[in-house]
């Protein structure tokens, strides 16, 4: 826990050097990230209702959250997975992209795009049980990425996300995993169960774009595609919330 703690967010936790055993089971921990991100959203969202906060501030300030909570981890792989998508470029250059850390063009492009979109979606979420669903939502794309991180083939033989993957008790982390997945799913439907539903499929249709999109493109998935995954699901889900809190 401590180990996934340290890697995924901001939030201060005890130092140690790892070793590979203390590894098999870190992937099972990463959802919990994103609980500690639906509690604050969700506390932030109570806190406005209750303090009538403007429209902009409850927005841009929940928008902010996840960022604060994770150092914007995952918005660094979104950005390095887009230039090296847009690229066009043989597997093994698109590889090489994805390694450089320099900002090329298309990262900014799409993250723009992507930030617009979502800061819309979310100005329009304002019905408590939409909101709770979505903060479920930061939990549901990391349980789908760590799936991900014990199932999918690796793009590359090696980087930190061959060796958690090579690390992780597979058997155990894909149990916890899918016990998680499901748990977190009901919690959903308990919200409202046709909102509920929809936006879980927001999320599996996302993971499954995810391998397509991989798969095609670099023969597999990293430690950044893993992140672009993160992004785009929690994306994909905030937009058909905000559209079931409209149509409501």
């Amino acid at each position: 826990m401590v180990i996934a703690f340290s890697i995924y967010s901001k939030i201060p936790v005890p130092q140690f050097e790892w070793k590979e055993e203390d590894m098999k089971y870190m992937v099972c921990f990463f959802p919990w990230i994103g609980a500690v991100i639906g509690i604050c959203l969700y506390l932030w969202h109570i806190f406005c209702k209750a303090w009538e906060v403007g429209g902009l501030c409850y927005t841009l300030i929940g928008a902010a959250i996840p960022l604060l909570i994770t150092g914007g981890f995952h918005v660094d792989g979104f950005m390095d997975t887009m230039d090296a998508f847009h690229s066009y470029q043989p597997k093994e250059r698109k590889l090489e992209i994805l390694k450089d850390s320099h900002i090329g063009a298309f990262s900014v492009i799409m993250l723009v795009l992507y930030g617009m979109i979502y800061l819309g979606a979310f100005s329009e979420i304002k019905d408590t049980r939409f909101l709770g669903i979505v903060c479920c939502g930061f939990f549901l794309s990391r349980c789908l990425s760590g799936i991900g991180i014990v199932s999918f083939q690796t793009a590359k033989k090696d980087g930190m996300l061959v060796t958690f993957a090579d690390s992780a008790q597979k058997k155990t982390v894909k149990v916890s995993l899918y016990l998680q997945t499901v748990l977190c799913v009901a919690f959903m439907l308990m919200q409202s169960v046709f909102a509920g539903i929809l936006v879980a499929a927001a999320a599996f249709g996302a993971f499954g774009y995810y391998y397509w999109r991989t798969k095609k493109e670099i023969g597999g998935i990293t430690g950044d595609t893993a992140g672009y995954f993160v992004v785009i699901c929690e994306g994909s889900m905030v937009v058909i919330a905000a559209l079931m809190n409209i149509l409501a």
